[in-house]
């Protein structure tokens, strides 16, 4: 048994399930979803895409809801947006006339919190990923990669318990993206937040999670749930473990199983 399958769960999805109308008819995204998430674990999502991993983050992150099943954050029902967690997307969404510690201090601004304890965090998370030197900086100034660590501090800056991901590093080059992973996993092990990370990467996941949650194409529920055993802190040299490959062939292995990859012609 892992050491995060011992704890109390903070995060619970009951038989959810989410459909739209369209001009077309109902179309189902999640289907009876019911998954546990321990508090302080990092828990990746894969699936095909348009198998419904965003719409299953919104709802945790309240931002639309279930059409049946719930969701609970701690010992609260979710039924309207969740304003403390923390969440990062795809595009770093920095606000163009702000340096990058002011947008990080954005948080703050909105919280009320205390304006010299949070420039001091804020500078603090700059630096644990490499950006002390860029702290007043402007966006335009700031490569792709170094936008994302901004947007991964500013959803920092107020320590939440609960850090929702929707894909935060598709748009980086490889090698950019291997040295987020590396800060993200950092920040995470000082914080110990409960993560949540959607993610297209198998690898991605493997090397950044506790555990791997994998869902089916359209509707989404859940094919494998498989607990990552590897030791942390976690290098990129890692990648070429045997149990590192053993863990993304397995992964793989269920896609083909679902259909989603094939070797037919």
């Amino acid at each position: 048994m892992t050491a995060t399958a011992c704890r109390e769960p903070f995060i619970r999805f009951r038989d959810v399930e989410k459909s739209f109308t369209t001009r077309s008819g109902t179309v189902s995204a999640v289907e009876r979803l019911s998954l546990d998430i321990a508090d302080g674990e990092f828990l990746a999502i894969v699936g095909p895409s348009g198998c419904g991993k965003s719409t299953l983050l919104m709802a945790l992150a309240g931002l639309t809801q279930p059409t049946a099943g719930s969701i609970d954050v701690g010992d609260e029902r979710v039924d309207g947006p969740v304003t403390s967690a923390g969440i990062v997307f795809q595009g770093a969404e920095l606000l163009s006339w702000r340096t990058a510690v002011e947008n990080v201090l954005l948080q703050a601004e909105i919280r009320k919190l205390d304006p010299e304890a949070s420039r001091a965090r804020a500078l603090r998370l700059l630096s644990d990923v490499g950006l002390a030197a860029f702290a007043d900086h402007y966006p335009d100034e700031l490569s792709g990669g170094m936008q994302q660590r901004v947007a991964l501090c500013r959803a920092l800056l107020h320590e939440p318990r609960m850090v929702l991901m929707d894909e935060p590093l598709g748009a980086l080059d490889a090698i950019t993206r291997d040295q987020v992973q590396m800060d993200l996993q950092q920040l995470w092990l000082r914080s110990r937040s409960t993560v949540v990370l959607i993610t297209h990467s198998i690898e991605e996941a493997v090397f950044l999670a506790d555990r791997v949650v994998v869902l089916t194409p359209r509707p989404a529920r859940i094919a494998a749930d498989i607990p990552i055993e590897l030791d942390r802190p976690r290098h990129i040299a890692d990648r070429g473990s045997d149990a590192f490959r053993d863990y993304v062939t397995a992964i793989r292995d269920e896609f083909s199983r679902l259909g989603v990859f094939s070797d037919d012609e």
